[in-house]
């Protein structure tokens, strides 16, 4: 994942901004603990969001504690940590294998190759202990990996496959939220995707890598089509967390989904603006 999930700090209260910090420091430990220093270095707010949305619909026992850590030599910080903290350490670790072995694959790259054999043992446990979570994750990338040979430029399609993947990772159990948590992942990975191909377009270009908003970049429409793709998303990721009911942190939640997303796309449209009046 990409970092695009992530909360609006200044609309977000001083309570929620710490207890949001415990998480992700939580999540931090998990990775340590597990897989060593190299797989703390996978941390993402992504998997940060997962946490607190699977923890406040399932209210799971979460444990806090207080340790210090290579970031916080000096100071101790909270950290919390529960069953679904585990999950996302495992689902973080598996995306990250996958982008490192296409990194090796695509660009023959070295910490590519590297990190995939430190990870390969682990990545291993992981899918026999998730098989249907992991099998959906192999099967979108290679779905993904054959749009990208066919340069295919149907970024609905192609989202798609991402969409897929996310809506798969969500569900934690199988249970009566299923449907509604899968269709949250859904359109959640379409904007991660769509936003991630958006940031990454004039790189892409420049590079002659494959990016499936290339042919929309042509058009004197497509920031507003950007615009209106990512808008659809998140109206249809908000419907169904709606549905949710998720009474603890709902404030972070909520200022996650209805402000946070925004801060990448924010940030891009003001480099932007710069670039211009330059």
């Amino acid at each position: 994942m990409f970092g695009y999930v992530n909360i609006y700090k200044p609309e977000l209260k001083m309570k929620d901004f710490y207890k949001y910090k415990a998480y992700y420091c939580g999540l931090c430990k998990t990775l340590k603990d597990k897989y060593g220093s190299f797989g703390q270095m996978t941390l993402t707010y992504d998997m940060t969001f997962l946490i607190i949305l699977l923890t406040s619909l399932y209210e799971s026992n979460t444990e806090h504690e207080i340790h210090r850590c290579i970031v916080h030599p000096v100071k101790k910080h909270d950290t919390l940590c529960n069953e679904i903290t585990d999950y996302a350490a495992d689902m973080n670790i598996v995306l990250s294998y996958y982008h490192l072995l296409d990194n090796w694959q695509d660009d023959r790259s070295i910490a590519g190759f590297t990190g995939t054999k430190l990870l390969n043992k682990k990545f291993k446990m992981i899918c026999n202990k998730y098989p249907r979570q992991c099998q959906a994750i192999s099967n979108s990338l290679n779905l993904l990996k054959e749009c990208e040979q066919n340069n295919d430029q149907n970024i609905d399609l192609v989202s798609r496959c991402f969409g897929e993947l996310m809506s798969e990772l969500f569900v934690y159990k199988q249970d009566m939220w299923e449907p509604t948590l899968k269709k949250f992942g859904f359109f959640l990975g379409k904007y991660i995707y769509v936003i991630d191909a958006y940031e990454d377009l004039e790189e892409d270009i420049k590079k002659g890598r494959y990016n499936p908003l290339k042919s929309a970049f042509q058009k004197d429409t497509y920031e507003t089509e950007c615009k209106n793709i990512l808008n659809i998303m998140i109206a249809e990721c908000t419907g169904e967390f709606e549905k949710l009911p998720c009474l603890l942190d709902g404030d972070i939640l909520r200022n996650i989904l209805y402000e946070g997303v925004w801060t990448k796309f924010n940030s891009i449209q003001k480099k932007k603006s710069e670039v211009i009046q330059k």
